[in-house]
């Protein structure tokens, strides 16, 4: 029996009074309620959390924290500060292009009922080098990873087939060189 499942994985318009993205990482202690209060330091200077991804860390008393945020850039340097004052946030770091590696995974689960586009979203997924992970006579997931653009760009092109779901994972981040992330 087949199912049709809506989603809303299509990208609204930016907003005009928010520019750009900014990746922020922090070393925070692994305690119940730090994520919260580090949220309310984003809600109330009307920052939009975009990706969120947290980890333990090699030592399981801390975990890392990876925030994908948009809004008024006038607020990003008081937001550091705010989140650098919190007791169990060890340090909170702004990572550009140029000093950061940042990478994502997206899995995508697309219809190929009948076959016929099937050899299509395969030479995509490999010019973009991504990867088949699953395989079936009505429906393929693939994998793409990489920088956040090479995934939205490999999103736009899939986006002209049947795309049942998206799953994504936000923004990774480790600080290139010597520097601390």
């Amino acid at each position: 029996m087949s199912q049709t499942i809506i989603t809303a994985d299509k990208q609204p318009a930016p907003r005009p009074d928010v520019l750009g993205g900014h990746t922020l990482s922090m070393f925070v202690n692994n305690k119940p309620g730090v994520l919260m209060r580090i949220c309310q330091i984003f809600a109330r200077r009307a920052y939009n959390i975009d990706s969120l991804v947290v980890s333990q860390g090699r030592d399981p008393r801390f975990s890392r924290l990876t925030l994908g945020i948009s809004g008024d850039p006038a607020g990003l340097t008081q937001i550091i500060l705010q989140c650098d004052k919190l007791i169990d946030v060890i340090h909170c770091y702004e990572h550009t292009p140029d000093n950061s590696v940042v990478r994502e995974l997206a899995l995508v689960k697309i219809s190929v009922e009948g076959g016929e586009r099937r050899t299509e979203v395969l030479q995509i997924v490999e010019h973009f080098g991504g990867k088949t992970v699953d395989l079936s006579e009505d429906s393929m997931v693939i994998r793409v990873e990489g920088a956040s653009d090479k995934v939205d760009a490999a999103m736009r092109l899939l986006n002209t087939y049947d795309i049942i779901e998206t799953v994504r994972t936000g923004k990774v981040v480790m600080a290139r060189g010597g520097q601390s992330t």
